[in-house]
């Protein structure tokens, strides 16, 4: 489970570019930095409620990040992107591997984790979705060329032995599936269709969310 301190709620005013947005903080007005590099025009509307969190690291230029949204239809959706690799890797100490590393170079890319149980070993890429449409989760939110890359590395590494694994941590509450969001990126969906049959397993990480907290529940 992954846990943030000093949770702060606000007002979503307006994202002025994809790094920072403006809230209201008690009445006050802030520049915040938005851990989320994706598009999120469905989720951050003026006026919807937003938690920050205030990680006091030295040399910040914003005091927040902008982690949470209550989407307009009620569902509470964690937006950071880099939460789903730290609740991933819990998770796997927790699934009797004999070994997990983080950022694995695996041919021309950086893989999330490499693992092993026994004589086998496993290759996983975590992919973290925010982007939810009438019950179905859908990834990604903006065109990924590195998403893409990163299934063509599965599918070889597939091929060369390893169990090969797409992972998708749904950070909001009641989606069970993933499907690729062929109409923002028509290539991550030829891409995902292609690791499918080459034999990549794909994952679904069902997560219960808190404006304070992102936890695997189920898969």
């Amino acid at each position: 489970m992954m846990k943030y301190e000093n949770i702060v709620k606000a007002t979503f005013i307006k994202r002025p570019n994809r790094f920072i947005a403006e809230v209201e903080v008690n009445g006050v007005r802030q520049i915040v930095h938005v851990k989320n590099t994706g598009r999120c025009k469905e989720l951050l509307l003026p006026g919807c409620d937003v938690w920050l969190n205030a990680p006091d690291s030295p040399g910040r230029k914003t005091k927040y990040d902008l982690v949470a949204v209550r989407k307009d239809n009620g569902l509470l959706i964690n937006i950071d992107s880099q939460a789903p690799n730290k609740v991933v890797k819990e998770w796997l100490f927790l699934q009797d591997y004999d070994l997990v590393v983080p950022e694995y170079t695996y041919g021309d890319s950086r893989i999330d984790f490499y693992m092993e149980k026994g004589a086998d070993k496993y290759l996983m890429e975590v992919k973290g979705c925010t982007l939810e449409v009438d019950g179905i989760g859908y990834f990604p939110d903006a065109p990924t060329e590195r998403g893409v890359k990163h299934i063509h590395e599965l599918i070889k590494a597939k091929e060369d032995v390893y169990h090969a694994i797409l992972a998708f941590v749904i950070q909001m509450d009641g989606i069970n599936e993933v499907r690729p969001n062929v109409a923002t990126h028509p290539e991550f969906g030829v891409a995902f269709d292609e690791a499918i049959k080459a034999g990549v397993e794909i994952k679904f990480l069902k997560c219960h969310v808190e404006p304070d907290i992102l936890e695997i529940v189920d898969e």
